[in-house]
């Protein structure tokens, strides 16, 4: 078996261009809230030691500039939205976009819908209620593309070992939980710094009404996080990859070590993750991954070739392409510390799965 060095923070430790053009407290303010989007303009200025006017103006410029979206990162399980599926699709004659739009936002099901240049013509990240409603989605779906001979491949999501895809107020709005809990939860999902004044107002209700249902709604941990999302970010070259590999002997091994690799291709600071989201795979495709790079050779040097080689001796087969233009939902730009987001999974046969978390990067040097 051939032999693979295990890399370290030196082999990955470089600065994009994209990162470095911004201004460091800009990409910092974007740290905090992408890990906490509630904090408080005067508990960023404390925390960065600068005065709560210089917090708004670069607030502001973000928003301006970036086009901020603050929203929650929801606990899709919990919300018995335990139906995730990621789609690829090849088109042999490719639809015009606002027909691909005008197909796919008239169900909730889809959250995210983008074109993508590559191997592939179409990415579709979908979550449901229940199978039943997934199958009934995809085959009417297939049914109404079905003239543009699309080549369908859908993987059910099994791991989520980073990110999240922000859900559609269309699928939340048939959540069954506690309707005053489902409706912060919509408003939040749409702006996560509203004011309780400002939901009160909304929902006809007194603040402390609203105060104590937050509260509630933090205790049933349906919100895994209050973040953001770069709606307009800088230009970069987003790579999205599917591989596909054959298990055996080693391949667990190989799978912790190529994980690791990649969750620590980042910048010390940037305004984007490089890592946008990571998953497992059951179906057509065995992983999932996101990233953000300079340019597309620089995607294929630091992503794939990684994949490709860490993965050689178990037959990886990998389709990839960059996203083009979002139709549908938002991209999950933000920028956190993988180090601390990214989920290890241990997959021994014979027993139960073990989640690790945090990464241990001191055992790679």
């Amino acid at each position: 078996m051939a032999f693979h060095r295990i890399l370290t923070m030196q082999d990955y430790n470089f600065e994009s261009k994209f990162n470095g053009r911004w201004d460091p407290l800009l990409r910092q303010i974007i740290r905090i809230l992408s890990e906490n989007s509630r904090m408080s303009i005067v508990d960023i200025a404390r925390q960065l030691k600068v005065s709560r006017k210089t917090v708004v103006d670069r607030m502001d410029m973000a928003q301006k500039e970036l086009g901020i979206k603050y929203t929650v990162e929801l606990d899709e399980a919990r919300l018995n939205l335990a139906n995730p599926h990621v789609v690829l699709i090849k088109f042999d004659k490719k639809p015009e976009e606002a027909e691909i739009r005008r197909i796919l936002e008239k169900s909730h099901i889809p959250q995210f819908v983008a074109m993508v240049n590559g191997s592939y013509d179409l990415l579709i990240y979908t979550n449901a209620e229940n199978v039943n409603e997934y199958v009934y989605w995809d085959t009417s779906t297939r049914v109404l593309l079905a003239k543009y001979r699309a080549s369908w491949q859908p993987s059910d999501l099994a791991f989520r070992h980073l990110g999240f895809f922000p859900l559609r107020n269309e699928l939340l709005q048939k959540l069954d939980i506690p309707e005053l809990q489902k409706k912060i939860i919509l408003l939040l999902n749409d702006n996560a710094r509203i004011s309780f004044s400002e939901i009160a107002r909304r929902l006809g209700m007194k603040q402390n009404t609203v105060a104590y249902n937050f509260k509630k709604l933090l205790d049933s941990k349906y919100i895994k996080k209050f973040t953001l999302v770069i709606r307009n970010p800088p230009p970069v070259s987003v790579m999205a990859m599917c591989g596909k590999y054959v298990i055996g002997e080693g391949f667990e091994s190989a799978s912790m070590r190529v994980r690791k690799e990649v969750t620590l291709l980042d910048d010390k600071l940037p305004l984007v993750s490089r890592c946008l989201f990571s998953a497992r795979l059951v179906g057509s495709w065995d992983f999932f991954f996101i990233g953000v790079y300079d340019d597309y050779e620089t995607a294929v040097k630091r992503m794939i070739k990684v994949y490709r080689n860490g993965f050689r001796d178990h037959g990886v087969k990998t389709i990839h392409g960059t996203i083009t233009k979002v139709l549908i939902g938002d991209l999950p730009a933000r920028s956190l510390e993988p180090q601390k987001e990214f989920n290890m999974i241990r997959w021994v046969p014979g027993v139960q799965p073990v989640v690790e978390k945090p990464i241990n990067t001191t055992a790679m040097a």
